[in-house]
């Protein structure tokens, strides 16, 4: 069976909170500054709603017969629409069983919102059966199918109340925690041009995922 296993990093899409939020004429920081006390009146937490958030990389462990691979998809300068096509086309190559943690809470929503503003092949992933039998019953999309088994919510037999950070399980596990960054800390990083070092942090993520 092929395995991949992936994780993403977002910024605050800011040219779509321009827009939906009239915020015109606001430099970039402010922009951000914006969003994230509207969020914390509405929410008390700054952690914007999954289609405010614009992905800066996506990484993976890819798993075959024939390599084990771990990588940050495309080069350090590829723009969002490249990084979502080279997810589908690697999932229309090798349809793997995607393992995430927290990818269905997360990851794959924000994939999806963020896929809609692109002309995106992915015709694979939302197979349900209609072209392909062997999608009906087991597709990426159905929550209780095996194509994508999101840890996390396995781990927690799918309770959301009993849900854990992978930071926090890996270290109770003996592994490494977070080296480096966090992922709160990934919109300053963006501001710094430290993509390399945000792609070095997602990869980071994976190994520990790859052992549970």
């Amino acid at each position: 069976m092929n395995v991949l296993v992936f994780d993403i990093e977002t910024i605050p899409d800011i040219d779509g909170c321009r827009r939906i939020y009239d915020l015109h004429g606001l430099s970039d920081d402010d922009v951000a500054r914006a969003v994230f006390q509207m969020r914390r009146q509405q929410a008390g937490t700054e952690f914007l709603r999954h289609h405010l958030h614009r992905i800066v990389a996506i990484s993976a462990v890819l798993s075959t017969r024939e390599h084990f691979k771990v990588w940050s998809l495309g080069d350090i300068d590829a723009n969002e629409q490249d990084l979502l096509q080279r997810f589908f086309s690697g999932i229309e190559r090798y349809t793997p069983r995607l393992v995430s943690w927290n990818g269905g809470g997360f990851d794959l929503p924000v994939i999806h919102y963020r896929s809609l503003l692109y002309p995106i092949n992915a015709a694979h992933y939302w197979e349900t059966g209609q072209n392909d039998t062997s999608f009906r019953y087991n597709n990426y999309l159905s929550r209780f199918h095996e194509r994508h088994t999101d840890l996390m919510d396995v781990l927690a037999a799918h309770q959301p109340r009993a849900s854990a950070p992978l930071d926090e399980i890996a270290g109770l596990c003996g592994f490494p925690g977070k080296m480096g960054m966090s992922g709160s800390k990934v919109w300053d990083a963006y501001q710094q041009g430290q993509i390399k070092e945000i792609r070095d942090y997602c990869a980071q993520h994976l190994p520990r995922v790859s052992q549970f």
